[in-house]
């Protein structure tokens, strides 16, 4: 149709041509970038347009040569496009992951690994980055939870839990909301942990409940490629009657603890006054048994002194004889007087009336004494 309107007569296939012409017809589009020329061809067919076609020929395809000096920049675009497909092949090959991160590749929709952290290699168009999982550790917000105690008190726990992704792929093909799960998880343990304890062991006791509550969080975390590092138990909430009744509670403990402390303090006082009446008496003991140690030894000195004075008397009266005997019978006459004379309670002191003669005896008995001695010597 486009030969006829342009005035061109088209050549007819005849034979063996117009049988395969029957069996089948090709037509091509070609638009060229000066002008638009419509071609239609059969088969065997060589029909020259314009001047810019050198050839068009159908052997069962359509085949087109074309001046390459018609068009200069015609490699250049060739080699624009390669390097464009190049760089395509390039950007969706090649994955820079993160440190913080790390990807889930699939392949037709189907895991096929994880990319670490780094510069990876994927194969392009058929592999895809699906996920990209952060691998920091998280925190659930705050959660509240109503549990009841031993003792049968209801009580309000604020708690939260920190965790981090260990395996990103099971935490994207094994759960689908992995916060909501740890909450619901972390609430059914808190409230079968806190209603094994008394209010007060709840409030005592947070650490222990902590690390029981994080150890059976891990067990079913495990599944979803979680680890959990650490829970906390921030607050508990109680309402006002509680806190009355605390307050209470807590008035006579400490009213009770005051009396043992006073019943202790007493005790105590009467254990110290015993010890003390104790050391008093063991100490007068010692002083006493210190003054008949003295008194004893001075009885022993004494009686070792007037035995030795004895011994000297007698020595002295078997050597002289009456003389020394009158000698100390007078002497301790004359001690006996003077003794009674010194005493503060002696008003009138009796003298004999021979003291004269008596103090004139022991002159005499001294010289007597005396010329023996002066003798020897």
């Amino acid at each position: 149709r486009e030969a006829g309107r342009r005035g061109l007569e088209p050549s007819q296939p005849t034979g063996r041509a117009a049988a395969r012409h029957n069996r089948r017809s090709a037509s091509a589009s070609l638009q060229l970038d000066m002008e638009a020329v419509h071609l239609y061809t059969s088969a065997d067919a060589k029909i020259v347009f314009c001047p810019r076609i050198i050839s068009l020929e159908d052997k069962g395809m359509a085949e087109m040569t074309v001046d390459p000096s018609l068009y200069p920049g015609l490699g250049e675009i060739i080699v624009a496009l390669l390097v464009v497909f190049a760089l395509l092949i390039i950007w969706r090959g090649v994955k820079v992951v993160p440190q913080s991160d790390v990807y889930i590749v699939e392949r037709f929709g189907k895991y096929i690994r994880t990319l670490p952290a780094g510069l990876n290699l994927i194969v392009p168009f058929l592999d895809r980055v699906s996920h990209r999982i952060s691998i920091l550790e998280r925190q659930l917000p705050e959660f509240q939870i109503s549990v009841i105690t031993r003792d049968n008190v209801e009580v309000n726990l604020e708690a939260t839990v920190f965790y981090r992704i260990v395996d990103a792929a099971r935490s994207v093909y094994r759960i689908r909301n992995v916060d909501s799960a740890l909450h619901t998880e972390a609430t059914s343990i808190v409230r079968s942990a806190a209603g094994r304890l008394e209010l007060d062991e709840l409030q005592s006791s947070r650490e222990s409940m902590n690390q029981e509550i994080g150890e059976s969080l891990q067990a079913k975390s495990d599944e979803w490629g979680l680890d959990i590092t650490s829970t906390a138990i921030t607050d508990v909430v109680v309402d006002e009657q509680t806190k009355t009744a605390q307050r209470q509670q807590l008035n006579a403990e400490r009213e009770r603890r005051a009396a043992i402390a006073r019943a202790e303090g007493d005790k105590r006082a009467v254990e110290l006054a015993a010890e003390a009446k104790l050391f008093e008496a063991q100490k007068e003991a010692e002083a006493l048994r210190v003054t008949a140690d003295a008194e004893a030894y001075a009885v022993r000195v004494k009686a070792t002194a007037d035995a030795e004075q004895v011994r000297l008397v007698a020595a002295s009266i078997a050597d002289e004889g009456q003389p020394a005997v009158d000698f100390e019978v007078l002497k301790r006459q004359v001690d006996a007087l003077g003794r009674l004379a010194a005493s503060d309670n002696a008003k009138t002191v009796i003298v004999p009336t021979d003291v004269t003669g008596v103090i004139g005896s022991l002159q005499l008995i001294f010289e007597n004494l005396r010329r023996p001695s002066d003798g020897v010597s």
